[in-house]
């Protein structure tokens, strides 16, 4: 395969570098929450507070707001869940789309590197014919050196 070295030299990095896009307000609040209902700091702090809430309602002195089957802990899990997860699926959309970014710019850079290595092969090749048919002048001329010598040494009267 003969690669063009004006396809190359086209071919440069600075090709490859786009602008990040800017965030919006809601794409970096999704990865604020994301960071934090991803972390163990919250899942220790709301297993505290839900363990809390039960304990405080089970042994409640005067009368507990949320007796036992806990449908108002219920109903404020059920929120939560609700509107936590589309947010960290948005978190993770664009983490998605980073990701595949990132595979592309490296597809791109793999692949300017092979024809930069296609190219040096191309090089290497051409430097390696000079030299052989360098060599096989020489040894031409060698040749035609010796039979000069021995056709002068048959010649030569005793």
């Amino acid at each position: 395969m003969t690669i063009d070295p004006d396809k190359v030299r086209a071919f440069s990095l600075r090709h490859l570098h786009g602008k990040t896009p800017e965030l919006s307000f809601g794409d970096r609040m999704a990865d604020k929450i994301a960071a934090i209902v991803g972390s163990w700091r919250f899942i220790i702090i709301q297993s505290v507070l839900l363990f809390g809430w039960i304990v405080v309602n089970v042994f409640a002195w005067i009368k507990a707001w949320d007796p036992y089957p806990f449908i108002l802990l219920n109903l404020a899990l059920s929120f939560q869940a609700a509107f936590t997860a589309p947010i960290l699926m948005m978190s993770q959309n664009r983490q998605s789309d980073i990701d595949r970014g990132k595979a592309k710019l490296d597809y791109d850079v793999n692949l300017k590197a092979e024809l930069d290595i296609e190219a040096l092969h191309q090089k290497i090749d051409l430097m390696r014919e000079d030299d052989i048919n360098r060599l096989i002048k020489l040894v031409e001329s060698l040749q035609t050196q010796r039979n000069a010598r021995v056709a002068q040494e048959t010649t030569k009267p005793d």
